[in-house]
């Protein structure tokens, strides 16, 4: 399985470190969940500003057929 190697700050492991806790995870869960989430979310913006293009152009699209 593919795994990356992530570096963070002092502060920035502490706090990923303290949002896990409070999330009643373990780290390397927390961030592998983080991660997955924003790329989903990412991938949803998107798909969601293709709609939009596509809707905008819909009379322009109509005429290239």
């Amino acid at each position: 399985m593919p795994s990356l190697n992530i570096e963070f700050t002092e502060e920035e492991h502490a706090q990923i470190k303290a949002a896990a806790e409070s999330a009643g995870v373990s780290l390397k869960p927390f961030v592998h969940d983080a991660a997955v989430d924003r790329a989903s979310e990412h991938r949803r913006r998107v798909l969601d500003a293709a709609k939009s293009v596509a809707s905008w152009s819909s009379e322009l699209n109509e005429r290239l057929r």
